[in-house]
């Protein structure tokens, strides 16, 4: 390790923290530009965001009690349309946002808002979403108490968070201007959920996601944009004209710009007899060659490595794909996108809500119920669409046939919480016999007749309702029994 070759690499020895405190603004000023100005950074960040949170990590109570079971989902799924406390999304939007703020600046913070009784919510809790610029990474002391202030994260004798120190107001947002106020405020770590992916041991701050692929993402599009240029101001020089006589006038009507050059037009399918002496040298720019686009695959590929996502999601381009590489690339990467839905979403986000938000409606009043005996939940992720679909709903048929997996595993791994499927195929059930309608359940059985005008119900009744098994809330299964 101490040869010739390696005697100029002496990277320092610091902890990830000592990094973090030192070039966490630059590198979140970066990050943010990038997905702001950069078209790949941008496509990155929301497919990275839209595979991991979808149309959301959604509940399915594990209580035993089918009643209450029911209340408590009704309750909790008329809530999240009150949840953000900007009124501007639900609760799987803030989920979404709480993505995208993970790949941009690898951390969101999430503040629980507790809301009196006149504010007329169902359930008086909201969430709001502050971003990392809203914690000062400069902010590092001690505390007459001997707590200790570690990047805006008070911590106690033992370690503990106790406590984050926010400031009022966002140091980039020059709209929100103001009375003077103290520069930050301190807020109990009960009352705010820290999002990040921890990377190292004792990591108290997040790194953007995008960090790793910022240096290729930003030079890349430098030589786009130059290359672009080049081509542009090229493309603006038709030719350019001779003379051995320069008092001699040029061709064509001419005009003199500021400097007092002379510029000749010319018009489509003009044929200039040119004057004794004159001659006309036509623009030859060079091309960009045929290793550009080369170049360019090759780039955006270490870009699609370093970002963790296929190539084809950061650049849209399939050209190359088949089948089986598509299915072998997602494969791994939805196999780290659900590390991260139940390592850090479900694990940080969803799970620290559940029970909040349950003490909350039964203090209220909304709910009637033990919140302890309440809380077992399991969190479905969404749902995995595949390449070919059919070939998959095969293999899972034979799993189940076989006895390898149960019915309840393959429902959620389509996305659905299998006893909301139940009761909508019961549902379904009930409506077809009592309407006297037949369908094909199986490929040995034939179709059956159409209803007649006189089985149908009358307009405006449940025929214009659908009970399809396609309409349930839920998602892909995480448990989650607390």
């Amino acid at each position: 390790m101490a040869k010739r070759r390696l005697r100029g690499w002496n990277p320092p020895l610091e902890n990830i923290n000592t990094l973090v405190a030192s070039g966490g603004p630059r590198l979140l000023a970066r990050s943010r530009e990038l997905v702001v100005t950069n078209g790949y950074a941008a496509n990155a960040c929301e497919a990275f965001a839209a595979n991991l949170v979808g149309d959301g990590i959604k509940p399915s109570s594990l209580i035993g009690d089918a009643d209450l079971r029911d209340r408590v989902q009704q309750l909790w799924l008329a809530w999240t349309d009150e949840a953000d406390a900007d009124g501007l999304t639900d609760f799987y939007g803030l989920q979404a946002m709480v993505a995208r703020e993970m790949f941009v600046a690898g951390e969101c913070f999430v503040r629980l808002r507790p809301r009196r009784a006149e504010d007329g919510l169902l359930v008086p809790l909201q969430l709001q979403l502050l971003q990392s610029e809203m914690l000062p990474f400069e902010k590092t002391e001690v505390l007459p108490s001997g707590n200790r202030i570690r990047c805006g994260i008070e911590f106690d004798a033992i370690g503990r968070r106790v406590a984050y120190h926010f400031r009022r107001r966002h140091p980039g947002d020059s709209t929100d201007q103001g009375a003077v106020i103290p520069e930050t405020v301190r807020v109990p770590a009960a009352d705010v959920l820290h999002i990040y992916r921890p990377i190292e041991a004792g990591q108290i701050r997040g790194l953007p996601h995008i960090a790793p692929a910022m240096v290729r993402l930003f030079l890349l599009d430098q030589y786009d944009d130059a290359e672009l240029d080049r081509k542009k101001t090229a493309a603006m020089f038709t030719g350019f004209i001779t003379k051995t006589a320069p008092e001699e006038p040029m061709m064509g009507e001419v005009e003199a710009e500021l400097d007092g050059t002379a510029i000749a037009s010319l018009e489509p399918g003009t044929m200039q007899v040119l004057l004794p002496g004159e001659d006309v040298k036509f623009s030859s720019p060079a091309d960009v060659g045929g290793g550009y686009e080369a170049f360019q695959y090759r780039t955006l590929l270490a870009v699609s490595a370093s970002l963790g996502l296929p190539y084809h999601l950061v650049t849209g381009d399939v050209r190359q794909a088949n089948y089986s590489s598509l299915r072998a690339e997602l494969v791994e990467f939805r196999r780290r996108i659900g590390q991260l839905q139940h390592g850090v979403l479900v694990h940080q986000l969803c799970r620290a809500v559940w029970p909040r938000w349950l003490d909350t409606a039964v203090l209220s009043g909304a709910l009637d119920a033990d919140p302890v005996a309440a809380r077992p939940v399991q969190w479905i992720p969404p749902r995995w669409d595949w390449v070919d679909p059919l070939k998959d709903i095969q293999a899972q048929v034979l799993a189940m046939e076989a006895g390898i997996t149960s019915r309840r595993k393959v429902v959620e791994a389509t996305g659905y919480d299998v006893e909301d499927v139940d009761r909508e195929n019961a549902a379904d059930a009930e409506r077809t016999k009592r309407l006297g309608l037949s369908y094909r359940t199986s490929p040995g059985e034939t179709q059956g007749a159409r209803a007649t005008p006189a089985q149908l119900p009358d307009a405006g009744g449940d025929a214009g309702s659908d009970g399809g098994t396609g309409a349930g809330p839920g998602t892909r299964g995480t448990s989650e029994q607390e």
